[in-house]
């Protein structure tokens, strides 16, 4: 799971490092396609241990080719018409990162992939709704749903300017409500056979729920402040989970 985390934070890196060129940063994309495809030169640690992660688990390398491609749309800034738009980059940034990693935990349920996917969808939409500010400063990027914002007669112009209003409010709203149903339906598909195995998974979805519930109840301030779980808090929950892991053990 080291290994995985650090060549999805590597990826990640390249892709929103915004002192290098976008030319510069879809060569060293390209680089790793090429070595997932024909292999890592000596120099390349991480993927060369990635390529002994993928073998020993039974990962399809399309999963992490996926990764780096939905890595590269962000290369410029991205538009979504509508939330199934909005899905299908989420599937590959996050959905498929949780593919990857319940072949890594061990999972052997058809239901957990399943799972993975919604939870993916859950957690990287909670992403977008915190960094909506932040990724206006960042080459004036938006992920929120286009008809989702028409619909609460909200517009770019708005969201590009800051407007921080009852729309606005309403319209963030609705989207943490497609979060929290997402959350809910990923936990419905729990398998027993993999509830042990799925605890870091379920750890990180209720960590994030508690970042959801927090920005709902600041009503979604998001141009100003970032805002995250405590490190108190997500030790408790961390704590909450390693606890029910050993008792299973015993």
């Amino acid at each position: 799971m080291v290994v995985f985390y650090a060549f999805c934070r590597t990826i990640d890196d390249i892709a929103d490092e915004q002192a290098v060129s976008v030319a510069q940063r879809a060569e060293s994309l390209k680089k790793w396609e090429d070595g997932l495809r024909d292999g890592f030169a000596k120099d390349n640690e991480i993927g060369r241990e990635l390529i002994e992660v993928v073998e020993r688990r039974g990962i399809s390398l399309q999963w992490l080719l996926e990764i780096i491609e939905g890595c590269r749309m962000d290369l410029q800034p991205q538009k979504f018409g509508s939330w199934e738009e909005l899905s299908k980059y989420n599937w590959k940034v996050a959905g498929v990162v949780g593919l990857v990693s319940t072949r890594i935990f061990g999972c052997v349920h058809e239901s957990s992939d399943r799972y993975a996917e919604m939870l993916g969808n859950a957690l990287q939409l909670t992403n977008i709704l915190r960094d909506v500010g932040e990724d206006l400063s960042n080459g004036g990027r938006i992920y929120l749903p286009e008809n989702d914002i028409i619909r609460f007669q909200y517009s770019e112009r708005d969201l590009v300017g800051r407007v921080y209003d009852g729309r606005f409010i309403a319209m963030m709203r609705y989207q943490a409500e497609r979060a929290e149903y997402l959350f809910r339906e990923a936990e419905a598909l729990i398998h027993p056979m993999d509830r042990h195995a799925l605890l870091p998974a379920r750890a990180m979805a209720e960590i994030y729920q508690c970042l959801l519930e927090k920005m709902k109840d600041d009503q979604f301030r998001v141009f100003d402040r970032r805002y995250s779980v405590s490190k108190f808090r997500k030790l408790l929950i961390l704590l909450k989970f390693i606890f029910a892991g050993v008792l299973r053990s015993e």
